[in-house]
């Protein structure tokens, strides 16, 4: 079992369900999801490029990524429908544990000039989404062997009531959110 899955069910679990004031321990949010996407755009018309990107997204996930496709041709950006657009890898249960414990203790304390995330990441369904634009903070992918670097986008689907309970699991699992100052 993964070190992260253990601490939430023994710990995060009950803290959640008194913090919230919820009448049973499976009320509380949990995580059901993590969604990784990383877009191509024109790159995605080279294979090598986008074998390359495989590779990558593969080794950070530990899972194969599919092959996203333009569902229109827009002209402005250069795309045709069915063409390349990007990755994607969808984690779930024990791998998804050990993804989130690696992004928040190795990679993000890993990225330059890093201040926290932001709280604004969160929809009115309590998903919250970011960033980064360096994938190769993570320490799975050979810094040498990367011809460019690219961004990634995050979901992580959450099952809560509220954005304010998604806002306290996140905090929980240690996730490093900015301090709102007040002057």
């Amino acid at each position: 079992m993964p070190r992260l899955k253990d601490l939430y069910k023994k710990e995060i679990q009950p803290d959640l369900k008194t913090k919230l004031g919820l009448k049973n321990t499976y009320m509380a949010p949990k995580i059901l999801k993590v969604v990784l996407n990383m877009g191509l755009g024109i790159d995605g018309n080279d294979s090598k490029i986008l074998k390359t990107s495989e590779e990558d997204l593969a080794k950070i996930t530990g899972q194969k990524p599919v092959i996203t496709k333009f569902k229109k041709s827009i002209s402005n950006f250069k795309t045709r429908k069915s063409t390349n657009a990007g990755l994607k890898v969808t984690l779930r249960k024990d791998k998804m544990y050990e993804f989130i414990d690696r992004l928040v203790n190795i990679a993000l304390p890993r990225i330059k000039d890093f201040r926290g995330l932001s709280t604004k990441g969160f929809d009115k369904f309590g998903n919250y989404t970011f960033g980064i634009k360096e994938h190769i903070i993570f320490p799975e992918v050979n810094f040498d062997k990367v011809d460019k670097i690219r961004g990634l986008d995050i979901t992580i689907v959450i099952s809560s009531k509220n954005r304010d309970h998604s806002i306290e699991l996140l905090k929980k699992l240690n996730f490093p959110f900015k301090t709102e100052r007040s002057n």
